[in-house]
């Protein structure tokens, strides 16, 4: 999401850094790159005239001009005065301070994901805090708007155990089912009752009369505003508006693994004050994670996020897994199968993009991209060929011929070339992976510099040197 920002951000860091001493002019010309960078990422001109007067202001102080590093030292005021505008340091969890069960309205505009989110919700609360939650639909107005939260339900409760969803009573109103919920909730004993509101395509006093209503009867611990930040500076109006009208205690932003200029973010807090509490970057249920002000900031000035990497890793991956396929791919002995494994850890951690975008110094691997597209259906195409393989060919590939690869062709709706790439590529990396288990550790690293290495991944989903998607990466 914030890829034209954090280059351009760089761009002026790093200027900064290769002149010696700085002099007041060389502030005030970055700061118009700054200011110029921030507006055509879609931030709010009040926020960024308030962030350029802040970072000027600290920055010509006598003690940033003639420090040793003053392209660091500004550096330092940037990354602070961008947690600032994010909503200070460290992430702003829910409020589930009150008597059970509390009450959580979930507000918005039809198509933010408002449904998606609550289930999103439900999942992270019932996993992480053992909470047993009630999810209940106020949508009377969208078609099949209950159902779909029913089924929600019904997917985090096969995961936890925890969560149900309100019984669909047809005829009733939004207040009449809020009411009903909280009583349930009470009754049988839930800690959590989330109230998926109704949306509409655009604000209407309709609208905000009934969110209104429903806020008065249930008195909600949290009012959560969910946003999509693809709608840009919309997001942000929207959010003033619901504000304004009801009040939100806190903001959820749907969407975050899209390519939008990131200006919502920046501008979210400065303009309702109220923070963002989660971010959402998919259709998966898990994929929900807290909203950290000094992460997000690391990433725009291209320092990356370890941490919440190292955080998706953990709750994502399956170790055991993961143990057992190095094991394999150390020893030589690697096969097809176990390929299918490490294609389905990848996608359990999310878009490439995203994970490149928060490993530092990724920047540079991005521009090496230029303007193509890092092409991750191979994957699909990959899993589609090897699920039409026998056992046998899955675990010793070299058996399978021209025969067997037009019949692996016709099952799996690809051609044979394709199947030829699959199996050469997968050859040179069983090739590599023995000689790797001969040099060690060493050698290991050295290797990752070379064939197979970073560089190469990324030529094989749409880098120079490769077609997208023509040499996809063995991990």
């Amino acid at each position: 999401m914030f890829d034209q920002l954090s280059g351009k951000m760089s761009g002026v860091l790093e200027g900064l850094s290769k002149n010696g001493k700085l002099s007041e002019a060389d502030v005030t010309e970055a700061m118009r790159e700054v200011r110029l960078a921030m507006l055509e990422a879609d931030v709010a001109l009040p926020v960024v005239r308030d962030f350029v007067n802040k970072v000027r202001e600290r920055s010509v102080g006598q003690e940033v001009l003639e420090s040793v590093s003053p392209g660091q030292a500004v550096a330092k005021i940037v990354n602070d005065a961008l947690i600032d505008a994010l909503g200070g340091a460290g992430a702003v969890p829910l409020n589930l301070s009150a008597n059970p069960p509390v009450p959580v309205l979930m507000v918005g505009l039809q198509g933010s994901g408002k449904t998606t989110t609550s289930g999103k919700i439900a999942l992270r609360l019932s996993s992480r805090e053992h909470k047993k939650i009630l999810l209940a639909s106020l949508d009377v107005q969208r078609p099949a708007a209950q159902l779909q939260l029913q089924q929600l339900a019904e997917r985090v409760n096969a995961k936890t155990g925890r969560v149900q969803a309100l019984p669909i009573i047809a005829g009733q109103s939004p207040v009449q089912i809020a009411k009903r919920a909280l009583e349930t909730g009470r009754l049988e004993g839930y800690d959590v009752v989330i109230l998926d509101t109704a949306g509409r395509l655009s604000i209407d006093e309709a609208l905000m009369d009934e969110v209104r209503e429903i806020r008065a009867l249930t008195n909600p611990a949290e009012t959560l505003l969910v946003v999509d930040a693809m709608t840009g500076q919309d997001a942000v109006n929207t959010a003033k508006a619901f504000n304004e009208a009801v009040g939100i205690t806190g903001v959820v932003m749907s969407r975050m693994d899209g390519d939008a200029r990131g200006g919502a973010a920046l501008s979210m807090k400065a303009i309702t004050g109220a923070p963002i509490k989660l971010t959402g970057s998919g259709e998966n249920l898990e994929a929900l994670e807290e909203f950290h002000p000094e992460r997000v900031a690391g990433r725009i000035l291209g320092l990356g996020d370890v941490a919440g990497l190292v955080e998706r890793a953990a709750e994502t991956l399956d170790h055991e897994e993961g143990e057992r396929v190095a094991k394999k791919m150390l020893a030589g002995k690697f096969d097809l199968d176990d390929y299918v494994s490490q294609i389905d850890q990848i996608n359990r951690m999310g878009s490439i993009s995203g994970i490149l975008g928060m490993m530092p110094g990724m920047g540079k691997i991005k521009d090496m991209l230029g303007d193509k597209e890092i092409d991750t259906s191979i994957f699909k195409r990959h899993k589609a060929i090897i699920s039409s393989m026998t056992k046998q060919e899955r675990k010793t590939p070299d058996i399978i011929k021209a025969s067997r690869k037009k019949r692996i062709a016709a099952g799996s709706g690809t051609t044979v070339p394709e199947i030829n790439r699959l199996l050469k590529q997968f050859n040179d990396m069983s090739t590599m992976m023995k000689r790797i288990s001969k040099m060690g550790l060493g050698g290991l690293m050295r290797g990752m510099g070379g064939a197979g290495g970073l560089a190469d991944m990324m030529k094989g989903l749409g880098g120079p040197g490769g077609k997208p998607g023509g040499r996809p990466p063995f991990v």
